[in-house]
C-alpha cells in the first residue's frame, strides 16, 4: 500500500470545454500568398491558375461567407503544387471591377453572381434553331451596362437561316453602337476570335445557340460538351457549370450554362432605363417619377420614338420588360 500523500491543484484534471481555447484578433496576414485566378467552381473546391498549372483550393474559415466565382482573383497559400492530392487556401479575394449577375426570374430576390472581373459579355443567338429572341437580348444588355460590361452579340449558325436574317436581327440595335459578329458552322470564328483576344469574355445564351461548339472551336483542347435540340424544341443543357479558358492568342473566354430566362430583379428601374440608351435622352421630358407606362400617363418616350430617335419595336421591348417586372413594386 502507497503511502498517503497530500492532494493539490497539479492532481486535478480538468477537461477542455469547446471554445476554451484562448482567442486573438490578431489575424495571419499571409505575405507569402500567391496571386492565383479562378476558373471553376464544383461542390466547394475551386480550380485556381496559377502561373502555368491549375490548383485545387478551398476556401479559408476567414473568408467568412464571401462568395468565391469564375473570374476572382484570390490569394493561395498552402499546397499550390498542383499536384493530384494537393490542396491550397483561398485567403483573401481581391477588389472586383465588374459583377455580372442575374436573378432566375424578375420576381425572384435572389441574385446570381454569373462571373466576376469580366470585360465583355457575348451573348451568343442562334439565327435559327433555336429561333432568335430581342427580348432575351435586350436583357442581356441591360444586364451588361448595369455592371459596367461591354456587350457584344455573337449570331451563330447563319449557314442554315436565310440570307438577310442576320441584317434584319439586328435592325433591332441599328441605334445603339452594339458590336455585332455572326458565325457559320462551317467556317472558322475569326472575327469572333479577334474580339475576344487579350479579354475576359463571358459567353452566355440559350441552350442549344452554339456556345460550347464555339468554344471548342476557339480553344481545340476545350472539349466542352456539345447537343443539339430536344424533341420538344428546346435545347439540352450540356455545360453544366462556369469554366473560364485560355485563350491561345491571349484572353480568357468563359462558357456559361445554358439559361432559360435572365431575369433582372436585382437591376434598378433607373439601371433598366439606362440599358436602353436609344430611348433614355427622352426620358428627359417625362413629368417627375414617370413609369414609361404610356403617353396617357404623361411619358414622353412615345413623343421620342415619334420624332425618330428610336424605333417601337424598341420602346415596346422596354415596356415589356417594365411589365415583368411590375410584382416589384
Amino acid at each position: 500500500m502507497s503511502p498517503r500523500r497530500d492532494l493539490d491543484e497539479d492532481d486535478v484534471r480538468v477537461r477542455a470545454r469547446p471554445g476554451s481555447r484562448p482567442r486573438t484578433r490578431t489575424r495571419p496576414t499571409h505575405a507569402d500568398a500567391r496571386e492565383a485566378l479562378v476558373v471553376g467552381v464544383d461542390r466547394g473546391r475551386y480550380t485556381c491558375w496559377l502561373d502555368d498549372r491549375e490548383v485545387t483550393a478551398m476556401r479559408a474559415r476567414e473568408l467568412g461567407r464571401k462568395s468565391v466565382v469564375v473570374g476572382d482573383r484570390v490569394a493561395l497559400v498552402g499546397d499550390v503544387s498542383g499536384g493530384p492530392d494537393a490542396l491550397a487556401r483561398i485567403v483573401r479575394i481581391a477588389e472586383r471591377r465588374s459583377v455580372l449577375r442575374r436573378t432566375a426570374d424578375d420576381d425572384d430576390p435572389y441574385e446570381r453572381v454569373i462571373v466576376a472581373n469580366a470585360d465583355q459579355l457575348v451573348v451568343v443567338t442562334a439565327l435559327v434553331d433555336p429561333p432568335p429572341r430581342t427580348g432575351f437580348v435586350d436583357r442581356c444588355l441591360v444586364a451588361a451596362f448595369d455592371a459596367q460590361v461591354d456587350p457584344l452579340l455573337c449570331l451563330t449558325k447563319a449557314d442554315l437561316a436565310p440570307k438577310d436574317a442576320a441584317d434584319e436581327f439586328r435592325q433591332h440595335w441599328a441605334a445603339l453602337d452594339l458590336p455585332v459578329v455572326t458565325t457559320r458552322r462551317d467556317e472558322e470564328p475569326t472575327e469572333l476570335e479577334e474580339r475576344l483576344t487579350g479579354r475576359m469574355s463571358v459567353l452566355i445564351g440559350h441552350s442549344g445557340v452554339g456556345k460550347s461548339t464555339l468554344v471548342n472551336r476557339l480553344v481545340p483542347d476545350a472539349e466542352r460538351a456539345t447537343g443539339g435540340l430536344s424533341a420538344i424544341g428546346k435545347g439540352r443543357h450540356t455545360s453544366t457549370s462556369a469554366v473560364a479558358l485560355a485563350l491561345p492568342g491571349g484572353g480568357w473566354v468563359i462558357d456559361t450554362p445554358g439559361v432559360r430566362s435572365f431575369g433582372l430583379a436585382h437591376v434598378s428601374p433607373a439601371s433598366v432605363l439606362a440599358g436602353f440608351p436609344d430611348l433614355a435622352p427622352g426620358a428627359a421630358d417625362c413629368p417627375p417619377n414617370c413609369e414609361h407606362r404610356s403617353a396617357e400617363e404623361g411619358c414622353a418616350l412615345d413623343a421620342w420614338v415619334e420624332a425618330g430617335h428610336a424605333s417601337p419595336e424598341r420602346l415596346a421591348s422596354y415596356r415589356r420588360l417594365l411589365e415583368s417586372r411590375s410584382d416589384l413594386g
